[in-house]
C-alpha cells in the first residue's frame, strides 16, 4: 500500500511494508507541475501490464514494480484493485503510477485540490 501527501510544490508517494521490497522503490517525489491528474479505479488491475523490470506480479496477489507497457513506464502497487488510484504523470520518468491508498476517493481529492490553483 502507498500513503501520498503533498508539499506547496511537490507529490509524495510513500510505499509502506514489505512493499518496498516488491516494487524496489519505497518514495517516489513528483513535481506537482508534472502531475496531470487522478482517478481512483478499480478497473486498473484488469489492463494489460506489460513486461516487469524489475517488480512482482502475482495475478490476484500483488502487482509492485516498474512495468514497461506501448513504450510507457507504469509504476505500480497493489494488492487489492478496489482500492487503486491512477495518477497520470507527464515529463517524468513514469508515464502512470498505479498505487493502493487506504481511500482513494480522498486521495484523489487531495491531489485535485493541490492541482488547483488557490484564489488570492
Amino acid at each position: 500500500m502507498a500513503h501520498i501527501r503533498t508539499t506547496d510544490d511537490t507529490l509524495v508517494v510513500e510505499i509502506e511494508g514489505l512493499d518496498r521490497l516488491w516494487a524496489l522503490k519505497s518514495r517516489l517525489e513528483i513535481p506537482l507541475e508534472n502531475v496531470r491528474g487522478a482517478t481512483a479505479d478499480p478497473g486498473a488491475v484488469r489492463e494489460p501490464k506489460g513486461f516487469r523490470a524489475p517488480g512482482a506480479h502475482l495475478p490476484g496477489v500483488i502487482t509492485a514494480g516498474t512495468f514497461h507497457l506501448d513504450g510507457e513506464r507504469v509504476f505500480w502497487d497493489v494488492h487489492d484493485g478496489s482500492r487503486a488510484v491512477v495518477i497520470e504523470l507527464r515529463d517524468e520518468r513514469y508515464a502512470r503510477l498505479v498505487v493502493e491508498v487506504e481511500d482513494p476517493r480522498a486521495t484523489v481529492a487531495l491531489i485535485e485540490n493541490a492541482l488547483t490553483p488557490s484564489a488570492g
